[in-house]
């Protein structure tokens, strides 16, 4: 696969993604075995991590989305969380588990889990694709699953954008400053 131009340097190959997954679809597979957990996407940037999780997770579970937004085209959370599509499910009794692409601060989704919390689900837990490493500080919320760990760059690809773009990368990267500095 050829990098794309607007990316500096490749963090985590195809492969590397798959055999991500796998480990966290194994991972929950074991711990939610006869709960039939509720897998949150939480769009836009999770759908492509969702998708791959679900087919890796081999029991049981459904699956619903929520769109939340705190950056807008930014790069940089603009610190005020709003609701853009809420669930479809009802997830009273429900063990939920939300799948993000990237945890950063946390803010967003300590807020998403106070939210659900509040519905009355049986459990609630995050599975993180990536969470970026920014020194001196510690996000709000610790994930249970923990995809991987990415140094605190700006990083593109497998549904992780800039300005609604590079999503469809099937790799993640960093991008180039010069992209998003304009």
């Amino acid at each position: 696969m050829e990098m794309h131009p607007d990316v500096e340097k490749i963090l985590i190959s195809e492969d590397e993604i798959k055999a991500i997954v796998s480990r966290l679809g194994a991972e929950i597979s074991r711990d939610y075995a006869d709960k039939d957990p509720l897998v949150v996407a939480v769009l836009r940037g999770a759908f492509v991590f969702t998708a791959d999780l679900m087919r890796a997770i081999t029991i049981p579970c459904a699956v619903d989305f929520m769109a939340v937004s705190s950056y807008g085209s930014g790069v940089k959370s603009s610190g005020v969380v709003r609701i853009v599509k809420d669930l479809d499910t009802s997830i009273e009794g429900r063990h939920v588990i939300i799948a993000e692409d990237i945890l950063d601060s946390g803010l967003t989704l300590s807020y998403l889990m106070h939210l659900l919390s509040s519905r009355g689900c049986a459990s609630i837990s995050i599975a993180a694709f990536a969470v970026k490493d920014v020194p001196g500080h510690v996000p709000a919320v610790r994930p249970n699953y923990v995809g991987t760990h990415v140094p605190n760059e700006f990083i593109v690809g497998y549904g992780l954008d800039y300005a609604e773009h590079y999503r469809n990368l099937p790799y993640v990267g960093v991008l180039k400053p010069e992209v998003y500095t304009k």
